[in-house]
């Protein structure tokens, strides 16, 4: 914040903004013009924009859609993603330039989480509306800004939660719309990331809480926002506990980074980024730009991001989340609970106990991060009735795509924006900010050692029923 200007002070200033306005920021659905292709630019040629922003849409959707532009300040990342993309546009180092030059419908932003706010306001500005990855943002104050941006221009924020749209997410939630448990008390969420993929957070910029917000925000936004959906309510009041004590200064050996490292034969841990070719093309010979390294120590000492975390969440319609995140897990996976008046909802993914995929845990990420089909099996969700035997409902699943939910979502927004919504799949800029929110309040309480409030951090207030 700028110098005597407090949070209290910042909240008054932009409370203008109204309960219609920020209500409507629930379930954005983008009105383009009815012309024969979309203008879309992107921002933030990373692994996400040139995959599943970039390629994905030229390989699917280059019917009704076109790349006017596509921007990054890293030139030499810009060109390779540019080719790998297959997008036949100018290329930018300069953002505003590109918008001013192209004239984009809509700006797709996937850059460093710390700095989605500079682009979505200046696009917003400009009247156009913006699709940003998730987390939103990664503070109360940048948040604010975003809300109050989207507010003045009568554009829309859609944030690209992928999560919600995967059939087996979706189940649980029409199983909890009709009511198959009753009134829901609390909700025991629990997720795991295996010492490959939680690892890989450590090696990358999101190591650092001024980049990513921490896990609690740049991860956990994900986990947060399903439980807001399948809810319907939005989080009242946080508390938090977290540490650092399995990665960073925690380890007994480090190096510059791994291609550099003495210690390559002695850490489990090593990576050989020359062999992801991806990875090279993408960041390795790009390094001379701007300096960033894709395979960084997991031991350095500038690591200052929590890697287990724990929060309970309570809820406006006083339904109590108990949440976890651990980051160096045998396997990768996740368990939740739903208690209710009348029973009890539980499911499960890739749990090794339980289920019977075969899948190396190297390659589960990999997998659920390809763009491409893969078979379709059958996992189950628990369904408990009071005083009656427990049912079994078979969900058809799909790993590839974030468990089918990527090619959903897209087609949504490009294909069919103005399809109706029953369950509001659609995320717009409330649903990112109360998912990002209860990650900064989480972070804020771990520093502060007390319970944050939602309503303390920005001029939204919570309702228990979202519309």
């Amino acid at each position: 914040m700028e110098k005597g200007i407090t949070r209290r002070s910042f909240i008054n200033k932009t409370s203008a903004v109204t309960a219609a306005t920020l209500l409507a920021g629930s379930g954005a659905a983008f009105s383009f013009p009815q012309r024969a292709k979309k203008r879309v630019a992107l921002v933030g040629t990373g692994i996400r924009g040139v995959s599943f922003w970039g390629k994905r849409l030229v390989d699917n959707y280059s019917d009704i859609l076109e790349f006017v532009g596509l921007c990054d300040i890293n030139p030499g990342r810009l060109e390779f993603g540019k080719k790998h993309i297959g997008a036949n546009c100018p290329t930018f180092t300069n953002f505003d330039e590109m918008l001013d030059k192209t004239k984009p419908e809509l700006v797709i932003v996937t850059t460093k989480d710390a700095t989605h706010h500079e682009f979505v306001i200046k696009t917003l500005e400009a009247g156009i509306d913006v699709l940003t990855e998730k987390p939103m943002t990664t503070d109360e104050y940048k948040c604010e800004e975003i809300l109050e941006a989207e507010r003045k221009s009568g554009k829309k924020v859609y944030v690209g939660f992928n999560y919600r749209w995967s059939p087996y997410m979706t189940k649980i939630k029409e199983l909890l719309v009709a009511g198959a448990i009753g009134k829901v008390t609390s909700v025991d969420f629990h997720w795991y990331l295996n010492n490959y993929h939680g690892a890989s957070y450590f090696r990358r910029w999101h190591g650092l809480e001024q980049a990513s917000g921490s896990l609690f925000v740049h991860k956990s936004t994900h986990h947060f926002d399903l439980v807001n959906w399948w809810l319907d309510s939005d989080p009242v009041e946080v508390y938090a506990m977290g540490d650092l004590e399995h990665y960073g200064s925690n380890g007994k050996i480090r190096g510059a980074n791994c291609r550099n490292c003495l210690h390559q034969k002695d850490c489990k841990y090593y990576w050989d980024i020359t062999k992801d070719k991806m990875a090279m093309n993408l960041y390795a010979n790009n390094e001379k730009y701007d300096g960033y390294i894709r395979d960084n120590c997991l031991f350095r000492d500038a690591i200052n991001i929590y890697d287990k975390m724990s929060a309970q969440v309570k809820y406006a319609n006083n339904v109590v989340l108990n949440y976890s995140l651990t980051t160096y897990s045998p396997f990768e996976g996740w368990r939740i609970a739903f208690n209710g008046i009348d029973g009890r909802i539980e499911a499960w993914l890739d749990i090794p106990y339980n289920d019977k995929n075969s899948l190396s845990q190297d390659e589960l990420h990999k997998q659920e991060m390809s763009q491409g089909n893969s078979d379709t099996d059958y996992e189950p969700i628990i369904v408990h009735k009071n005083w009656e035997d427990y049912k079994t409902e078979q969900v058809a699943f799909s790993r590839g795509g974030h468990g089918g939910g990527d090619k959903r979502l897209q087609d949504k927004i490009f294909r069919t924006p103005n399809d109706p919504d029953p369950l509001k799949l659609a995320a717009g800029s409330r649903d990112g900010a109360m998912s990002c929110l209860i990650g900064v309040a989480a972070r804020n309480s771990i520093k502060t050692g007390l319970p944050v409030k939602i309503a303390d951090l920005t001029s939204l207030k919570p309702s228990e029923n979202r519309v």
